[in-house]
């Protein structure tokens, strides 16, 4: 029977692997997300804003700013920016009129989106390596991972206002 190479690691050298190529993959996937926003006329962190507000349905800037990190300032002109490109826009709370609401602009997150179609036979035969049982584990790393850097961000986050 021919050994895998997961038969020939020990677990110290698997997790060392997977630390490398999840750097590997994260450097990837900003190089990325970084040349969609330039195509979509945004830089990466509006574009990532555009996410999360799409994501949530919608948002206050104090909570996009808690989600990101990122003061309201910094906030205030990423909406401001994703305003003017037609991907944003501020309503007032139906429920509590001094606050704002950002909502996406569905019909040009749905064009921008366009963008991303022609990506998805690459990312389908990715996963057609793999058993429904093993995209299962997948998912539960991706879910549990996504958690791990939320929580970490979140630490550097205070680490950094103790200064």
């Amino acid at each position: 029977m021919k050994s895998t190479s997961r038969e020939r690691k020990t677990r110290e050298e698997l997790i060392d692997e997977m630390l490398a190529q999840g750097r590997k993959h994260s450097t990837r996937t900003v190089l990325f997300h970084h040349v969609m926003a330039e195509r979509l006329g945004l830089n990466p962190t509006d574009h990532k804003c555009m996410d999360i507000i799409l994501e949530a349905g919608q948002v206050t800037a104090g909570q996009l700013a808690e989600i990101t990190g990122l003061t309201t300032g910094a906030i205030t002109a990423a909406v401001d920016r994703l305003e003017k490109a037609g991907f944003a826009e501020r309503a007032s709370d139906p429920k509590d009129r001094r606050k704002v609401l950002i909502r996406p602009h569905v019909e040009k997150c749905l064009e921008a989106a366009k963008l991303f179609e022609p990506h998805v036979p690459l990312w389908t035969e990715a996963y057609s390596h793999y058993s429904d049982e093993q995209l299962i584990t997948i998912l539960d790393f991706l879910n549990r991972t996504s958690q791990v850097l939320e929580e970490l961000a979140a630490r550097v986050r205070q680490e950094i206002g103790k200064k």
